[in-house]
């Protein structure tokens, strides 16, 4: 191949390595705040964007697009899914209190998987706990990575 048609430059990233961040192919159910969050970063993106054209930055623009393009699709798709206040079984968007075989207590609140953050006590609508916490109620055991859990509390 004629080096014409190469680049010449070995600083870093590559335009053609950026990859796609992949979607989740699961719904993109999301909480008024996990909305708000995709609004806000969709907007930081646009002025990022700008500032990169305007420096003619062309490894930023690229990652910057890739970005946008991740968001606009999350945007796109997203379901805004709010709980029942009177529910009386675990619904998206709702905290459940569950405590285990020794007593330890843990609350989760169950939100899109764009705003999870176990370390924030949030958790994806997807992940194994919210899954086998749907639908049940007070009192209810589940058993998630071999450790029975008890809800104890629903908020």
């Amino acid at each position: 191949m004629s080096r014409a048609f190469t680049s010449n430059d070995d600083s870093g990233l590559g335009l053609n390595d950026i990859g796609e961040r992949p979607v989740s192919p699961h719904r993109n159910l999301v909480t008024r705040e996990g909305l708000a969050a995709i609004d806000a970063q969709l907007a930081e993106l646009h002025e990022h964007f700008a500032r990169a054209e305007a420096e003619a930055d062309r490894e930023q623009i690229a990652l910057v697009s890739r970005d946008l393009r991740y968001w606009s699709a999350r945007r796109e798709n997203a379901e805004l899914s709010e709980p029942d206040p009177d529910s009386d079984v675990v619904r998206f968007g709702m905290s459940v209190t569950i405590t285990d075989e020794d007593g330890a207590e843990k609350t989760w609140r169950i939100v899109g998987e764009d705003e999870a953050d176990a370390a924030h006590g949030t958790i994806s609508h997807v992940s194994p706990m919210a899954q086998a916490l749907f639908g049940k109620g007070v009192g209810a055991l589940v058993t998630v990575g071999g450790k029975e859990w008890e809800i104890v509390r629903l908020g």
